[in-house]
Formats: structure tokens, C-alpha cells, sequence
């Protein structure tokens, strides 16, 4: 009978000493908490403490969300945080689609203007044109300080096959028209250009590296075999990057079998070679890649196995300089991170990534104005490698530890810019000129289909007089003769802006092309058929190349 009694008595002492050492563990030891001291369990119980003891009422979620992104900040200038509201359009950014009602807009004065409407697509369908204004959303009013881009997707963009109403004021008339757009897939494409430069050159500009990248390549690949090309330049230049596999599958068209693309190694990722199947069908084509400063992760992936590989001549200026590979992490609320997980090499071995001080930001950000300040952009001789010598196949030297130095150095060219055009230009004044210019002179526009034709048309506008006039007249005093100086490049810039509005972005590249001195470098690279070692644009010219603006028209 004992022996039946004794387990449950055993288990009643257990429950009472437990009871009895919390009581003494709470009351006798100054309120210590008795954890293991780590630092995961720190920052949880200060989160604990913080809810039960502050002063003031805290919101926890608050407090997380604004810890994260500094604790990533401490590690690497590429391990981020994002927020659940920011998480899609992070996503939709490489996807190559997304759920919505297929405009293109600007926001002017505290107002959303229709730049494009997506052809074929829901706003197209339901009436909507270039040039309207959106002052309703759902029958609510939609102008004024809380119009801006994020606010504006949030209200447009939506599930698919859902309805939202639409008011918008068109050009010549004060009255509002509401239109019922149904939301739909649409399809964002990360080639924006694809066509024939002269009789015997194709021209690819890839201006990221999402999930459609490759099948995009093929398409534009296809297109130019049918035209007949016999060169290619791949344009890389203000191409952040994107997936690793799409750089990957794009470098195996062009890279003869097992030959190494690229390779990832970190702490807790053991290396991963990439290699080339033999399949690609443009192992022999002469190929030119085009970067500069804003060329970056996978597009130094493809830049790299290129010139390691002494399959291509890569023009330009360095690259930006990222060689670490992050891993998207989600979190139930939807917000998601990117840790850093290994770092990718070139296959000669180096890593490209440029030096960096953990938790100090603001001087990685301000790496590229560093360079421009120090004469890198305009004399080949001011770059500074500070990485180890590596060799490419061939033997030629590259170096580690900074980015993709170019074979053919182009420099920026600052001989007309003028304190004006600068002004001009960063005070986004050109851009709304363009956009102005656009909306009042539409009909008159429509009539122009190709590019040559329109471009021809606004230079016997005089547009850069009438910019003159509109910029006097918006604070930006007129200066005659620093707008002599810079009149081929203000003509450029507003033309080409112009363009943009009326056509299409492949339009906006083929004008911007026309006077690039980065092009006219890759076109002597195939006229000399110097697919070889060549380090500055003088052993091509006999002289000095520049290019003609340091402006991005993102």
C-alpha cells in the first residue's frame, strides 16, 4: 500500500519545492533574471521588461521593426530588413509581374499624371490615356500631400480581377471622368531595349535581373538573328543586379562547356561551382559588355565570367563593387530579410566586393562620390585596386577587392557642364519641362511613330529656349552663356525625356545611344576586331573619349 502511495507523494514534494524556489528566487534576488546570460535571451527578456516595466506604453512591434534593420546594419552594408507593407513591391521588382491597372505615372505638383499606359493592359481597356490626371481613387479625393508613389501603388495595385474607380481630368477639359479599371497581371520587363545599331551590330540593354530575364535574353537573341547580327553589345550599365541564376543562365550562352561562371563559398555554405553546359548558341559571336559605377552583383557576375573567361571586352568605368550573396528569410508578417550567407568569386578567384567597415554605412554609401572626387571617372590611372592580382585564362591581370575594372576605359567628359545645367538637372526641372512640353503638345506628338523622326521634329522646336524660358520662370535664373555651353547637352537630356513619354524606353535608348562615346568604343572594338587585351580608349582612338554626362534618367 506504501509502494502505491509513493510515486504521487514524490511528485507533491517535486511541485512544492518548485513552488517554494520561485517564491525565494523572486523575492531574494534583486529581481535578476535567472536566464542563461546569451544575447539572444537578453534582447528577449529586455523586450519583456520594456512591455512589463516602462514607464509609458510601448508598442513592442514598433520597437522590433526599428531594431532589425539596425542590428543587420552591423553586420554588412547588404544584409536588410523589410517591412511586410514593402515586401511585395521588393518582390514584384524581380518577379517580372505584378497585379494591378497598367499605368506608368509621375507625380507633379501633388498630383498623379499618366505618363504610359501599359498597352493592352486594364487602364487601356477601360479608356484611360497618356497625359491624365488621377484626382479620384474609388470616389474618395486623391490630390494634395498625401499623394505620393508608395500611397498611390497601395491604392492602385490589387488582387487580380478585383475593381477599383478611377477619376481622372483630361487634358482641355475641367470635368472629372471616372473610369472602372479591373486589375490584372502585368508583366514588367527587365530587357528594355533590343535592336540593330548599324548593319552588323546588335544592341541588348538589361536593366536588371529578375526571374524573366533569361527567357527575355532569349527573345531578344532571337529577334537580332533574324535581323542578322554578327556583333553584340550587352548594355549592364545602371544594372543593380538581381538573381544569381539569371546571370548565370545569360553567361552560358556564350561560354563554351565546363567552363567555370562564377563560384559562392561562405561560413556556413560550402562552395558551389557554376559551370557551363555547352549548350549556349553564341559561344563565337564577338560580344562587348558595357558598365560603369551602378553595375552591380549580378551584373558583375556576368561581367566577370566574361572578361575571366577572355570571352568578351568589357567598356566603360569599375563597377560598383558586390560580391555578397544574400538569402531572402520571411518572417509570418510577411516581412522578410536578406542575409548575407557567402560571398561569389569570379572564376580566376577573386572577389570583386569593395572594402567595408561593419556598421559603417555612410562611408560605403558614399564610395562612388569618393571615387568621382578622386579622378577615377575621368583618368583610368585613379583607380586604385586594393585587392590581390588575379589572371584570366589567357593570362591578362585583373584584380580583386573592388569591383570589375573595365578592359576599355571610357572617361566622363565635364567640359560643358555648367553650374546651370547641374542645377537644371538635380532640381528635376528638366523632367518636368519634358512631361509639360508632353502633355501640351500630345496631339500634335502623336503624329511621330519613330524615333529619328520625333528627334528631328524637337530640334527645330528650339526646346532648349523654351526650357530656358520655363526654368526662368520656376526660380532657375536664366544665364545665356552657360546655357551655350551646355545647349548639346540640356538638348539631350529634355529631348530625350520627350521621347520617353511619346514612345518607349527602347525609343529613349536609341536616341541616348546615338552620341554615347561608350558605344562608338564597342562599335572600334569590332571594326579593329581587337577582342583582345586593350586598356584604354586611346590604343582604339589615338586619343581621349569622354562621355558626354554623368546624369542617370532612371
Amino acid at each position: 500500500m506504501k509502494n502505491r502511495y509513493m510515486p504521487l507523494l514524490m511528485a507533491i514534494c517535486v511541485v512544492i519545492g518548485i513552488v517554494i524556489g520561485t517564491f525565494y528566487a523572486n523575492h531574494f534576488s534583486g529581481n535578476r533574471l535567472n536566464i542563461i546570460n546569451s544575447g539572444s535571451n537578453r534582447l528577449n527578456n529586455l523586450l519583456h521588461i520594456i512591455d512589463d516595466q516602462y514607464v509609458d506604453t510601448v508598442n513592442i512591434n514598433d520597437l522590433v521593426e526599428k531594431a532589425i534593420p539596425q542590428i543587420l546594419s552591423e553586420l554588412d552594408p547588404h544584409s536588410v530588413y523589410i517591412s511586410a507593407k514593402d515586401a511585395q513591391n521588393a518582390a514584384d521588382d524581380l518577379k517580372g509581374s505584378f497585379f494591378g491597372v497598367g499605368i506608368e505615372f509621375v507625380i507633379r505638383e501633388d498630383t498623379i499624371h499618366v505618363q504610359n499606359v501599359i498597352a493592352n493592359g486594364p487602364a487601356e481597356r477601360a479608356g484611360l490615356l497618356a497625359g491624365d490626371k488621377i484626382v479620384t481613387v474609388d470616389g474618395k479625393k486623391f490630390v494634395g500631400k498625401e499623394v505620393t508613389s508608395e500611397e498611390a501603388q497601395r491604392r492602385l495595385k490589387g488582387e487580380k480581377g478585383t475593381r477599383v474607380r478611377i477619376g481622372v481630368i483630361r487634358y482641355g477639359s475641367n470635368k472629372v471622368k471616372e473610369y472602372n479599371v479591373t486589375r490584372d497581371e502585368i508583366k514588367t520587363k527587365s530587357i528594355s531595349a533590343a535592336y540593330m545599331i548599324d548593319g552588323n551590330t546588335g544592341y541588348i540593354k538589361v536593366k536588371n535581373f529578375g526571374e524573366t530575364t533569361y527567357a527575355e535574353f532569349l527573345v531578344a537573341l532571337a529577334t537580332l538573328s533574324q535581323e542578322g547580327f554578327s556583333n553584340l553589345i550587352v548594355d549592364l550599365r545602371d544594372n543593380t543586379g538581381g538573381y544569381l541564376e539569371s546571370a548565370v543562365q545569360m553567361s552560358n550562352e556564350f561560354l563554351p562547356s565546363n567552363s567555370l561562371i562564377v563560384y559562392t563559398e561562405g561560413r556556413k555554405s560550402p562552395r558551389k561551382d557554376y559551370m557551363s553546359d555547352g549548350r549556349g548558341s553564341y559561344q563565337k559571336i564577338p560580344l562587348v559588355v558595357l558598365i560603369n559605377e551602378n553595375s552591380a552583383s549580378a551584373s558583375e557576375i556576368f561581367a566577370g565570367a566574361m572578361q575571366d573567361n577572355d570571352r568578351a571586352q568589357i567598356i566603360g568605368i569599375r563597377s560598383f563593387g558586390k560580391g555578397l550573396v544574400q538569402q531572402q528569410i520571411g518572417f509570418h508578417d510577411g516581412s522578410i530579410i536578406r542575409l548575407t550567407v557567402a560571398r561569389y568569386y569570379t572564376p580566376s578567384g577573386r572577389c570583386i566586393q569593395k572594402p567595408y567597415v561593419a556598421g559603417e554605412s555612410d562611408s560605403y554609401s558614399q564610395d562612388i562620390v569618393s571615387r568621382y572626387k578622386s579622378g577615377e571617372f575621368f583618368s583610368q590611372d585613379s583607380i586604385k585596386h586594393t585587392g590581390p592580382k588575379f589572371h584570366t585564362k589567357a593570362g591578362r591581370v585583373v584584380y580583386g577587392g573592388g569591383g570589375i575594372t573595365p578592359d576599355v576605359f571610357v572617361a566622363e567628359d565635364t567640359t560643358n557642364i555648367t553650374s546651370y545645367f547641374t542645377q537644371a538637372a538635380q532640381s528635376g526641372l528638366i523632367l518636368q519641362f519634358a512631361f509639360t512640353y508632353t502633355d501640351d503638345n500630345r496631339l500634335k506628338l502623336n503624329n511621330f511613330k519613330e524615333m529619328q523622326e520625333l528627334a528631328d521634329y524637337l530640334v527645330k522646336q528650339k526646346s532648349v529656349e523654351l526650357f530656358a524660358d520655363y526654368a526662368n520662370s520656376h526660380g532657375l535664373q536664366r544665364r545665356n552663356l552657360m546655357i551655350r555651353k551646355s545647349h548639346d547637352l540640356l538638348e539631350r537630356y529634355i529631348n530625350s525625356r520627350i521621347i520617353y513619354n511619346m514612345l518607349n524606353e527602347q525609343a529613349w535608348h536609341q536616341y541616348l545611344n546615338l552620341k554615347d562615346p561608350v558605344i562608338d568604343a564597342a562599335l572600334k572594338v569590332f571594326e579593329k576586331k581587337k577582342l583582345v587585351s586593350v586598356h584604354s580608349v586611346k590604343d582604339l582612338f589615338g586619343s581621349r573619349l569622354a562621355s558626354t554626362m554623368a546624369i542617370s534618367f532612371a
